[in-house]
């Protein structure tokens, strides 16, 4: 009996645990609901991607009304993935929490933190798993809203400014989005995406569609941070709390990215938008603008959580390059990074919030000596690191091979060249704090061990081994990647 309801319990448990942290009005107590819910809801996301790998595409009626009346959720393949990658990493992020938010946020702010952590999970597995257009939207700002207070309440007071900046380039996204999204309902006559696929061939060389199409790219640009719609994101990621930091930067974009493809290959599947306006030549100009670029302005960042956030938009430059490719191969590329990436900057992102809890600073200089003072913690650093610049034997490896592949294949020898001395610029701003850490003495001038605590540690070491391990034993990801980007592109899976 709950089998069949999953899709929806898969939303609605985080939604509810949300109101609960209210009234528990307890940190601790906060905390443990909702590592638990999380874990919960990895444990459905998991049944539900061996489900539709075993029956296919699962679809969820509310209300019992079918669609397009109704409202539908949608969990194929592609969905399936993004659900497992947005719960595992939240279910991982809450196991670190507890400490790490209690030395970076108010006592008495605490059970509205995981209050907004629910919300942010509920809005993120929403958006993966509706099949409406217009759910889509809500999903999208309930983990926006939710985002934004998180952002906030770091104790540094440029978090407030951050998460303003956000708030109004978020809305900006929102707006567009929305807009999009009324335009296609003038013309068809329905919100539900598959509907959506169906009738808009019959409407798609009209002025109104293109602008459906131009504004929907732009809202979910911003909301992803692709260049140059990206400005929200350094600031955002440099000063909220590490664990929001780690949250956002595993998931937020992620689903975002998801949402784009959406748009591209299903709701506009049936049209091949991106071959017949040259859309994917745009694309591949923004992917490339975003690769070098914020590559080359993260070489010169002190402050390592902003180095790293610069990292992400280079980052995110990698997965529109797959969607733009057109190809089986390269949005299987696209596809697979948005997994690599999660584990690699979560990875990243945790290492930094266990620094952070023993030192208070992020700074480089800061940093000098940290290999002996803190040597799990930098090991795990360095595994993500060496994930991120693509190093055979790390998950980041795989998602870079599979896009020069396609590059390769479709003739463009060019891009290849391209994609590797972008890694040669991670490699930069990597071995910045590698040679800090390990080759200057720390500022006190003593060597002492001081590790972070095993609940931090933990986790963190959960998503640097799951670096190396997706790196080694590829095949399973590697293969529902090109399954999904097959059947997204009407090929044989």
């Amino acid at each position: 009996m709950i089998m069949q309801h999953l899709p929806v319990l898969q939303v609605v448990v985080p939604l509810l645990t949300a109101p609960l942290c209210v009234i528990m009005r307890h940190g601790r107590l906060a905390w443990a609901f909702t590592t638990a819910i999380s874990w919960a809801c990895l444990v459905m996301a998991v049944m539900l991607l061996l489900q539709v790998l075993e029956v296919g595409v699962v679809s969820y009626h509310i209300g019992g009304w079918a669609p397009p009346w109704g409202i539908e959720y949608r969990v194929d393949l592609l969905s399936a993935f993004v659900l497992v990658i947005v719960s595992a990493v939240a279910a991982i992020v809450a196991l670190y929490a507890r400490l790490s938010v209690e030395r970076e946020i108010a006592p008495e702010r605490v059970y509205l933190f995981y209050t907004m952590y629910c919300l942010c999970l509920a809005g993120l597995l929403g958006i993966a798993i509706t099949g409406d257009a217009f759910n889509l939207f809500v999903f999208l700002e309930i983990s926006s809203l939710s985002s934004y207070v998180l952002i906030s309440m770091g104790k540094d007071r440029r978090a407030l400014t951050a998460a303003y900046r956000y708030l109004i380039m978020g809305t900006i996204g929102a707006t567009f989005y929305i807009i999009g999204v009324g335009l296609l309902y003038m013309m068809t006559g329905t919100l539900n995406m598959m509907d959506l696929a169906e009738r808009l061939p019959t409407v798609a060389g009209t002025r109104t569609v293109l602008a459906a199409l131009a504004f929907l790219t732009v809202g979910i640009g911003l909301k992803l941070a692709m260049a140059p719609l990206h400005l929200w994101l350094p600031n955002a990621y440099a000063y909220a709390p590490s664990v929001v930091t780690a949250l956002l930067a595993a998931t937020a974009t992620k689903v975002a990215i998801y949402a784009l493809i959406r748009i591209y290959y299903t709701i506009f599947g049936k049209v091949e938008i991106l071959e017949a306006l040259m859309i994917n030549n745009l694309l591949i100009m923004l992917a490339f603008l975003g690769i070098f670029g914020a590559s080359a302005v993260a070489i010169f960042q002190n402050n390592v959580k902003r180095m790293l956030a610069y990292s992400s938009i280079a980052q995110i430059g990698y997965m529109v390059l797959g969607i733009s490719l057109y190809s089986v191969t390269g949005l299987a590329g696209g596809i697979i990074h948005l997994f690599n990436h999660a584990m690699t900057k979560g990875a990243l992102f945790l290492a930094l919030g266990c620094m952070f809890y023993r030192f208070g600073s992020l700074t480089l200089n800061d940093l000098a000596g940290m290999g002996r003072r803190m040597p799990l913690t930098m090991a795990a650093f360095i595994i993500g690191g060496l994930s991120l610049i693509g190093l055979p034997l790390t998950a980041g490896f795989i998602s870079k091979w599979l896009l020069v592949q396609a590059v390769i294949e479709d003739g463009n020898w060019h891009f290849a060249v391209m994609i590797l001395v972008s890694s040669l610029l991670a490699v930069i701003y990597i071995w910045r704090v590698v040679e800090v850490a390990y080759f200057r003495p720390p500022m006190d001038n003593t060597g002492t061990i001081i590790e972070a605590p095993l609940s931090m540690l933990v986790p963190t070491w959960i998503l640097a081994l799951a670096c190396v391990w997706f790196g080694i034993f590829a095949t399973s990801t590697a293969d529902i990647a090109l399954r999904t980007a097959a059947v997204l592109l009407g090929a044989t899976p």
